[in-house]
C-alpha cells in the first residue's frame, strides 16, 4: 500500500517546519536529508514499508558528499561548514586527502585507510545531525526514522515519500546548504566575488565529464537519441539531472547538442530507453573504468534503480516523454518491464 495524501502532505509540512524551526550550527542536517533521500532513492520502494539503513551506509554517503568540498575552493582555502571549528568530517576528509594525495574518491577507496574513514565519519554522523535532525521548535518531532543499535529505521510512508518528493528535498537541502556557507562570515574572504559556489559544492567538474566524453568515444561515435555520428558531442545525464541530481557514470551517454538540448530535463521515449539499457549491459564493464578514471561512481546496480525509480515517478505523475523535438509519448507501465 501506498501512503495516503493526508499522511504526503504531512511529511511536506513537517520537512518545511524541520528547515524552519531546527537548528543548524553546521551542514550535517542539510548532508542527512540528501542521503536519507539518496539511500530511499537507491533501497526503498514505492510502499508504506519501512527501511533499515546500516549507520556505515550513510556514513559512507557522507564522504561521498563532502568528497569534492574537502578540497580547497578556487585554489584558497577550503570551506568553513560549521559555526565553530572546521567540521569534523570535512576535517577527516581533507586531511585523508593530503595523506593520501588523491583527488579521486573512487581511487581512494582502495586505500587500507578509507574504511577507518568511513567509521570515523560514521561516528560523527551518528552522535550529531542523526542525533538532533528531528528536534524542532524546542522539542523532537520522530516523525522520519528511528533509531537502533547497527542503524536507523526511515518509519512505515517515509521511504516512499522520500523517493516520491527526492528532487524537492534535494532542492531545498542544497539551497539552504549553499546559504549557510555564505552566511558563516569566515567564508567571504575565500569565496570573493566568484558566483560558482553551487557547481564546486555539488556538481561533477568540467575535467571529470571530459574524461567521460573521451572515454564513451572508444565505445560509440554516435548519439543514442538520433542514431548518427558525432563530431560535437555533449554528455548527457539520460535520466535527467533535474530529476536525480547525482552523477553516476552508467547515466551518461553521448549525445548531439541538438538532441541534448531538445530532450532538456525531460525523460527519454521508451525506444531511447530500450537503447541506454542494451548499451549499459554491453559496455558495463568499461563504464566502470571510465567512472574509476573521472572519478565519478560508476554503480550498475544504483543506476538502474535509480532509472527505474524516476519512470516509476514519470508514470505516477501522467509524465510524458521525449522522442524527438516536439514530438513526445506518455509514459506507461510498459515502461517498467526489462530492467536488470
Amino acid at each position: 500500500m501506498k501512503p495516503t495524501p493526508e499522511f504526503q502532505l504531512e511529511f511536506l509540512s513537517k520537512l518545511q517546519r524541520l528547515f524552519q524551526e531546527g537548528e543548524f550550527t553546521a551542514t550535517y542536517k542539510f548532508a542527512l536529508l540528501i542521503a536519507l533521500a539518496d539511500l530511499s532513492v537507491e533501497l526503498g520502494r514505492d510502499d508504506d514499508s519501512p527501511l533499515e539503513l546500516p549507520y556505515s551506509k550513510i556514513g559512507l554517503k557522507f564522504v561521498q558528499l563532502y568528497w569534492q568540498q574537502s578540497a580547497p575552493y578556487a585554489g584558497a582555502e577550503v570551506l568553513v561548514q560549521n559555526l565553530g571549528a572546521q567540521a569534523a568530517v570535512v576535517q577527516a576528509i581533507a586531511d585523508f586527502r593530503r595523506q593520501h594525495k588523491t583527488q579521486s574518491i573512487l581511487k581512494a577507496q582502495t586505500a587500507e585507510k578509507f574504511k577507518d574513514l568511513v567509521q570515523a565519519v560514521t561516528t560523527t554522523v551518528r552522535a550529531q545531525p542523526i542525533q538532533y535532525l528531528q528536534n524542532l521548535g524546542g522539542g523532537k518531532d520522530v516523525f522520519l526514522f528511528e533509531t537502533g543499535r547497527r542503524g536507523l529505521t526511515l518509519l512505515p510512508g517515509v521511504t516512499y515519500c522520500f523517493r516520491r518528493f527526492q528532487p524537492l528535498v534535494q532542492q531545498l537541502a542544497r539551497g539552504h546548504w549553499i546559504d549557510h556557507i555564505k552566511g558563516n562570515k569566515r567564508n567571504l574572504p575565500i569565496l570573493g566575488k566568484d558566483d560558482d559556489l553551487s557547481s564546486f559544492l555539488f556538481e561533477t567538474p568540467r575535467q571529470a565529464l571530459s574524461i567521460v566524453a573521451t572515454g564513451l568515444r572508444k565505445l560509440t561515435n554516435r548519439c543514442l537519441y538520433c542514431g548518427q555520428p558525432v563530431r560535437e558531442a555533449d554528455v548527457d545525464h539520460f535520466i535527467p539531472h533535474a530529476v536525480y541530481p547525482r552523477d553516476l557514470a552508467h547515466n551518461f551517454v553521448l549525445a548531439h547538442p541538438t538532441c541534448n538540448r531538445s530532450k532538456s530535463d525531460t525523460l527519454a521515449a521508451k525506444i531511447h530507453l530500450m537503447k541506454w539499457l542494451e548499451f549499459t549491459e554491453k559496455f558495463s564493464d568499461q563504464i566502470q573504468e571510465i567512472g574509476s578514471d573521472a572519478g565519478i561512481n560508476a554503480d550498475q546496480a544504483t543506476t538502474m534503480a535509480v532509472g527505474r525509480w524516476g519512470y516509476g515517478n514519470g508514470l505516477s505523475s501522467g509524465g510524458q516523454a521525449w522522442i524527438k523535438q516536439s514530438a513526445y509519448e506518455r509514459i506507461v507501465v510498459e515502461y517498467l518491464e526489462g530492467w536488470s
